[in-house]
């Protein structure tokens, strides 16, 4: 049976890196990808037996790349620090690589917490993501955020679930929003987007309306309104952040 790396990134995880690892111990080797924590995390990864590096951090999609460099199986399962693999999607896994196949990735459903709520709506779920494919056969994208797997072959599905643990507390999701929105607004300024009009005053509302009404998050109670308004937030927070970039830049051309 092919070999299969579970490569892993986080800084200061030290409260989910023990359940992410050890629900992937089925795996033949563990690499985690460290951005300089400050807390337990190397120490308990390595523990449980990781192989732990770190290097310049250069956006997500470069981190899981460096991951995968270092990883020596032929297959490879991306998971982040606060997600978990179900038993399920273990035997599902262990089955797909002990038969032989021409498909070169598989999409997994990835279920969702947010304030002690599984959400299983506002378009959250499921969230159907490419995390196990041939290394040979794909690689994540250079994005410095939202970073995808790029394949070159036929892909699959499987039916097990990612559990992601992703915001406990308001202070964990405000804080992350924070990080991921300052990282989209620079991508995207560096890319040479600016922001609109159009993109301050109408897509946020478009957000709401996109995650309460047509992804029904009002099936989710109150969980699923406070996911449907923080989405909103987060694009208008990401297009603020753009336009300020821009004003910046201007202010700081006219004291040259």
């Amino acid at each position: 049976m092919p070999r299969l790396s579970v490569v892993v990134i986080a800084r200061n995880e030290e409260a989910n890196i023990r359940r992410c690892l050890s629900s992937a111990s089925f795996a033949d080797e563990l690499v985690l990808y460290d951005d300089r924590s400050t807390d337990r995390t190397q120490e308990i990864a390595t523990d449980m037996g990781a192989r732990v590096f770190q290097s310049d951090w250069q956006g997500f999609g470069q981190a899981k790349r460096e991951a995968v460099a270092r990883a020596t199986g032929e297959w490879i399962l991306s998971l982040d620090a606060d997600e978990e693999v179900t038993p399920q999607l273990a035997e599902e896994i262990r089955a797909v690589l002990a038969n032989s196949s021409d498909v070169a990735g598989y999409y997994i459903p990835r279920r969702t917490e947010f304030l002690g709520r599984w959400i299983k709506h506002c378009g959250w779920y499921p969230d159907r993501v490419l995390r196990l494919f041939r290394k040979d056969k794909g690689n994540f994208s250079q994005a410095v955020v939202h970073e995808a797997v790029q394949l070159a072959g036929r892909t699959g599905s499987l039916n097990g679930e990612i559990l992601h643990y992703s915001y406990p507390s308001l202070d964990v999701y405000f804080r992350k929003m924070n990080r991921y929105t300052s990282l989209a607004a620079r991508e995207g300024f560096e890319a040479g987007r600016r922001a609109k009009r159009y993109d301050l005053l109408v897509r946020p509302w478009a957000a709401f309306v996109k995650h309460y009404i047509f992804k029904r998050g009002f099936l989710d109670g109150i969980e699923g309104l406070l996911v449907s308004v923080f989405s909103a937030c987060y694009v208008l927070a990401k297009y603020a952040k753009m336009r300020d970039l821009a004003r910046r830049g201007r202010e700081n051309t006219v004291r040259r």
